[in-house]
């Protein structure tokens, strides 16, 4: 199996939700590679310059363990990002995950993708705005899993890594606990569980 995880990179992306996730997953051995619509340098909100590895287009469900989805400005602002939404789907339909933060949900329900499955966001009225058929289907919470599919709103980076990093195996149990109780609560006697 791939140890392969591919970050969706593209102009505005929202550099604060995905760095816990990327940093324990490539700390745990996967490989992170970027990829865009083209092989153009793009420029997140905070200003960074990311040189993407590969396109959407050579983009494979096969070579990949997880497609993370980042939130952006542009989800808001035209169909640029929709690419994303429809490798999404077809992550899924291999059965290949995907983990979708902030405004990369609303792409998710633009496409169908959050309308039978257990999902959250920055808040459902943001949602709603998409004219998706998954309402009933939204949970008020930090993040959810359901299956192969993590969602998460755009304030919570840490609960959106807890549940990437539990699905992707980095950590377990005790150890995901602690982790979670570190970089959430700042609680320092988590940090003597992680070490051990």
């Amino acid at each position: 199996m791939s140890r392969t995880v591919h970050l969706a990179v593209y102009n505005t992306l929202a550099d604060w939700e995905t760095g816990y996730a990327t940093a324990y997953l490539a700390r745990a051995g996967h490989e992170l590679r970027t990829v865009a619509t083209t092989r153009e340098p793009v420029t997140t909100a905070g200003g960074v310059r990311i040189q993407p590895d590969l396109t959407i287009d050579e983009l494979r469900a096969e070579d990949s363990e997880l497609l993370i989805l980042p939130g952006a400005d542009l989800w808001d602002t035209g169909d640029s990002l929709a690419p994303f939404a429809r490798a999404a789907r077809a992550f899924l339909d291999a059965g290949v995950p995907v983990a979708a933060i902030c405004g990369a949900t609303a792409g998710l329900a633009r496409e169908g993708l959050l309308d039978d499955r257990a999902h959250t966001s920055a808040v459902s009225m943001y949602l709603d705005a998409t004219g998706y058929k998954g309402a009933e289907r939204y949970v008020e919470s930090d993040a959810v899993t359901d299956g192969d599919l993590i969602t998460a709103g755009p304030t919570e980076p840490v609960a959106f890594a807890r549940e990437v990093l539990k699905r992707m195996g980095a950590f377990e149990g005790e150890k995901l606990d602690a982790w979670y109780r570190l970089f959430h609560d700042s609680d320092p006697t988590a940090y003597e569980t992680l070490e051990s």
